[in-house]
């Protein structure tokens, strides 16, 4: 029976699956993005932001802990420096899943799962809340500017001439 065991065991016995989320985490670090099966990503959400957590206080017990799990020096000293920087006032969600699709050979889930303070591209694109009434009153207004602008360029021209 399996009473009381809610985490998903990936098909995997119990070392090739912590080696296997050892493996991802480390990668998560040094590549701050990887692509995966979405069930792999979320199991690896729950192994990795604990460790992420345990980074923000750098002392030699959290190292250690941390090791225990990681066993990559280069991946310890990355998630203490650098990554560790940029969470260090965050309260938790270091990481984002994106689901991506189907993947074409057998139709599994694809997500990627990346660190959230590393994505420039969404922290370039800051979204406004807007709303319809908003979008309708500055559609008017563009429609407004823009027949005006030409006008103003075709006076502009024989001025400067």
């Amino acid at each position: 029976m399996r009473h009381n065991k809610k985490f998903n065991h990936l098909g995997r016995k119990a070392p090739h699956r912590a080696a296997m989320l050892s493996n991802m985490a480390i990668s998560l670090i040094m590549h701050k993005r990887i692509t995966t099966t979405l069930q792999k990503a979320k199991a690896l959400r729950t192994y990795v932001e604990p460790l992420i957590t345990k980074a923000k206080t750098d002392t030699t017990e959290s190292r250690r802990v941390v090791f225990s799990y990681l066993q990559n020096k280069y991946a310890i000293t990355e998630l203490f420096g650098v990554v560790s920087e940029k969470v260090g006032n965050r309260e938790g969600g270091y990481t984002r899943i994106i689901k991506l699709g189907k993947r074409p050979s057998d139709a599994a889930d694809m997500a990627f799962i990346e660190l959230v303070d590393f994505d420039e591209n969404m922290a370039k694109t800051e979204k406004k809340k807007a709303t319809r009434r908003s979008r309708k009153s500055s559609a008017p207004k563009a429609e407004a500017a823009a027949p005006a602008a030409p006008a103003a360029e075709t006076a502009e021209a024989p001025a400067e001439a």
